[in-house]
């Protein structure tokens, strides 16, 4: 299959993101998957079970709206989580699945949902330019059936509106944006606020 230059340049921009997440610790072994959107509506995303902090070319993949592969690569079992949020959401251009333990923490101590009120840094968040904001980041239960699991998630969006981020419990955090660089942010900003609730929450870090 011949790549074009649309895909070569979004699949850069996650390698590079990779090696930042990498870098926070934030995809140990080979967890995580990140993805980003072409502008032909096709979806470039990591190839299942390679290490994120060391991605080259050959590790991210290409596959349509309904993730199914075009290049014969096997995605990630998680794809359908991508895209379903691709779906919802048009404004959406990259998603980004780390398995930090800020998020895996959190989804031990808040169970149903972690509530971010009255932060400086989540004027980081696309569309929020006060600190006298709340936000709320649900918390899925892990699922191994993951069509199962993005119906959930559809569920909740349907009943609550959209939202910046999901939890999956004991598993690792979704976030998304309209770039790649964009989702980065998000991620940074969503990571330093988990750490302050779990401080607050008297969860002691090393």
């Amino acid at each position: 299959m011949t790549y074009n230059e649309d895909f070569f340049n979004l699949a850069n921009q996650l390698i590079d993101a990779g090696r930042f997440i990498d870098s926070k610790g934030w995809v140990p072994a080979t967890s995580g998957n990140f993805s980003a959107r072409l502008p032909d509506g096709n979806i470039a995303i990591t190839v299942s079970g390679k290490h994120k902090g060391q991605l080259q070319l050959d590790d991210i993949m290409l596959i349509d709206a309904d993730a199914n592969s075009l290049d014969g690569k096997k995605p990630s079992a998680e794809t359908v989580l991508h895209t379903s949020l691709y779906k919802r959401f048009p404004e959406v251009q990259s998603v980004l699945h780390p398995h930090s333990i800020n998020a895996t923490l959190c989804s031990r101590i808040f169970k149903s949902e972690i509530a971010l009120e009255d932060y400086e840094l989540l004027k980081a968040l696309a569309g929020i330019d006060t600190h006298e904001s709340r936000v709320v980041i649900p918390i899925f239960a892990n699922d191994q059936n993951i069509p199962r699991l993005a119906g959930q998630v559809e569920q909740y969006m349907d009943k609550h509106g959209a939202i910046y981020a999901y939890i999956i419990a004991g598993h690792g955090l979704y976030t998304w944006g309209s770039s790649v660089q964009e989702t980065l942010r998000h991620l940074e900003a969503l990571e330093f606020l988990f750490d302050c609730e779990l401080r607050l929450h008297g969860v002691k870090r090393l």
